[in-house]
């Protein structure tokens, strides 16, 4: 019973400093760095669970992952929050706070030290490295794959204390799961055969690894899909745009810096880049010595201390599908990806302080161990604050890694949509210098320049994006906005059509394009854009309320009227729809309900003058 409520106070304790060091993430917003990709421009995330959604998530390879679990989990949050970014953050720390805890029952139910194991859980709750998996929305899959992978661990152990079929099926079953959320698991299999070298010390023999089939088929056949998946979306880089000299080099260094990043997290940053200018040889040499030393150091004390092997044999074979091999990306490496590798050196740092302090008080480590503690969780509540936003986290990483092309494009982006166009053409300068032929960034400045008023210039910038890639149909979109703003509606019109060729649901080239077919008086070619987008996107206020302005032109003033009024569900506040809806409404003979629409656009804002002049206007007759 006593061990009980020890047990209770110290999960207690864990959750209590989980939720100290990030609280804060309740009001912190999206990122602009797959967020997006995630969340917030994912139709089908936001479209809640009915059968396309659903099949979708099982069936598509979308940003580059094969992980329907993720899918419905990021859906769920969908329904439950919408756009409220605090609500996602909010269940992405109450997954981690399950996962600290369930891995101290892991070890609880694995070994008989107490003190081992509650370094091993706070390490993994507090430590910096582990922010990015905790506080970045996007990375459910990484909370939400760890919560099977432990939960596949402790299956597994009962499943070698009692040998009952149902605990076997359960871990296979939790390591599907986890499979479905990230294909990061596949290295679970091995983790397994860990368990039985240590803590569980079972008897080498042909049964451990016939037990573990199912588990390295199921791993093969993720192993497969992932490849196939990453390849068709073009994510994996081809092995000559890095070489594999530079690859073996980056490997080896990153192995040994996420152990000098687990004792001494400074400077962490959201994307480390690649080192395409090479890495030092020095530094190859010296990091492979180091790993060399542990490796060899590790085997020799195994002898009596199997823990030291397990601890490293888990950090380096739970990271291998990480590590670089396969190189994915431009990130030489990333915080995320130590989320539960780091595991293995916390165990070889908890008991190694057991085993070699065991014959003196405990009191000597427990000072140094709470301050190491101290210390992480410090850094984390730190570390935390720089996901608050896109801005802040992007500065922050451009203040750590200095030329970073991928985050410097990111930050570009953010700051035009913020409004702050200065900085964000100079951004783009910068950008231009390291890739002057680069679509996406000469598209980015035009994007610049056409919010700071500069619409011939943005035009150039836009031109020259679609020279260098033709089927560009965001730089389309955006050569249309700038060409609509000094009138010109025929080249506009043509600029999204094109843009809607090379993406037949792009929505947004849809209703712009309608728009200017109303300002051409094209209104039965509007009428008809709209009805396109409402068959993929029925709730798209913009082609509602464009078709009202199309259906009002050609004389159909009562299905124009709904039109608004379906506007107006969604934008309440909207001047301009009341006085539009007055207008409606008076021309169809309505006029104690245009008097009302008048009167809820003045509610709005008093002093708008064009509503008062309609009104009167109405009053007088």
């Amino acid at each position: 019973m006593k061990k009980n409520k020890k047990s209770i106070l110290i999960c207690a304790f864990l959750a209590a400093a989980i939720i100290a060091v990030y609280w804060p993430v309740y009001k912190f917003d999206f990122v602009k760095y797959d967020d997006d990709v995630y969340v917030t421009d994912n139709k089908n995330v936001q479209n809640g669970f009915d059968f396309k959604n659903i099949k979708w998530a099982f069936t598509s390879g979308y940003a580059s992952n094969w992980h329907p679990l993720t899918w419905l989990s990021h859906t769920l949050d969908y329904q439950l929050f919408k756009d409220c970014a605090g609500g996602h953050h909010i269940i992405n720390i109450l997954f981690h706070i399950a996962n600290s805890l369930l891995l101290f029952y892991l070890f609880k139910k694995m070994t008989s030290s107490l003190w081992p194991r509650v370094f091993i859980a706070a390490a993994f709750a507090l430590h910096p490295l582990h922010v990015e998996s905790a506080a970045w929305i996007a990375e459910r899959k990484d909370v939400l794959s760890t919560l099977f992978w432990i939960l596949t661990m402790i299956a597994y152990v009962n499943y070698v204390k009692d040998q009952k079929v149902k605990w076997y099926l359960s871990a296979l079953l939790f390591f599907i799961l986890g499979l479905m959320s990230k294909p990061m698991l596949v290295t679970i299999p091995f983790v397994l055969l860990l368990l039985d070298y240590w803590p569980l010390e079972r008897k080498f023999s042909k049964s451990l690894l016939i037990e573990k089939i199912p588990f390295f088929i199921c791993s093969a056949a993720l192993s497969v899909i992932t490849y196939l998946v990453q390849h068709s979306s073009g994510a994996i880089t081809n092995i000559e745009f890095y070489g594999l000299k530079l690859r073996i080099g980056n490997i080896i260094v990153s192995y040994a810096d996420y152990i000098l990043k687990m004792i001494w997290p400074m400077n962490l940053a959201c994307l480390y880049p690649f080192p395409a200018g090479g890495i030092p040889a020095a530094k190859v040499i010296i990091s492979g010595i180091v790993l060399l030393l542990i490796s060899i150091i590790s085997i020799r004390l195994a002898r009596k201390h199997k823990f030291f092997l397990f601890g490293w044999l888990w950090y380096l074979g739970t990271l291998f599908p990480v590590i670089g091999l396969v190189q994915v990306g431009a990130h030489a490496i990333a915080d995320r990806y130590t989320y539960m590798p780091l595991t293995g050196l916390f165990v070889i740092i908890a008991f190694a302080a057991k085993e070699f302090i065991s014959r003196k008080r405990y009191n000597l480590i427990a000072v140094p161990a709470a301050a190491v503690l101290i210390f992480w969780s410090v850094i984390s509540f730190q570390q935390v604050k720089y996901w608050k936003d896109s801005l802040t986290l992007f500065a922050h990483t451009l203040n750590i890694t200095k030329t970073n092309f991928i985050i410097n494009a990111n930050y570009a982006a953010c700051l035009n949509d913020a409004g702050r166009y200065d900085e964000a053409i100079e951004e783009s300068k910068k950008l231009i210098a390291m890739k002057p032929q680069s679509p996406e960034v000469l598209n980015d400045f035009g994007c610049g320049l056409m919010n700071a008023g500069r619409i011939l210039e943005a035009v150039e910038q836009f031109r020259l994006a679609l020279k260098y890639k033709p089927q560009f149909p965001q730089a389309y979109y955006n050569l249309g906005n700038a060409l609509k703003k000094i009138n010109n509606y025929e080249q506009a019109a043509w600029c999204y059509q094109q843009a809607i060729k090379f993406k037949p649901d792009y929505a947004d080239a849809y209703v712009n394009l309608a728009l200017t077919f109303n300002e051409q008086q094209k209104f039965q070619e509007s009428l008809e854009i709209c009805d396109k987008v409402l068959e993929f996107e029925p709730q798209n206020v913009f082609a509602h309320g464009y078709r009202g302005m199309a259906l009002a032109s050609l004389g159909k003033t009562a299905e124009a009227i709904n039109e608004i009024r379906f506007v107006l569900k969604s934008r309440p506040s909207d001047i301009e729809m009341y006085r539009n809806l007055g207008i409606l409404l008076q021309r169809n003979g309505q006029t104690a309900e245009a008097v009302k629409a008048y009167n809820d656009a003045l509610r709005i804002d008093p002093n708008d003058k064009n509503t008062k002049l309609l009104l009167e206007a109405v009053l007088k007759k």
